[in-house]
């Protein structure tokens, strides 16, 4: 019997802010800028990257281009997505092991 695989993709399971937000906070948690870039990207093709360059004023280019996994979003394009997607960034103390 052959197995067949199929690829997953989260963005299909990104419906609401509140799975947003959970899935940011967990790329977060890792600290590697390169995965959390391209979470955002995945939570941004999960939205819709046309729907969100209208509502950010950014190019889709420039979305695709700051949210891959070699991309380096700028503060205000990070916050300008962020405000789009309707969730927003909370600071802590760190915690030390």
């Amino acid at each position: 019997m052959t197995e067949t695989f199929t690829e997953f993709d989260p963005a299909t399971y990104l419906t609401n802010p509140e799975a947003i937000a959970e899935f940011m906070s967990d790329a977060l948690e890792t600290g590697d800028a390169a995965y959390i870039a391209k979470a955002m990207g995945v939570v941004a093709r999960a939205k819709g990257m046309t729907e969100l360059a209208r509502e950010t004023g950014l190019s889709r280019e420039q979305l695709y281009r700051s949210f891959s996994e070699h991309g380096n979003p700028t503060l205000k394009t990070l916050l300008a997505v962020m405000n789009a997607l309707g969730i927003e960034m909370t600071i802590r103390p760190q915690v030390t092991h």
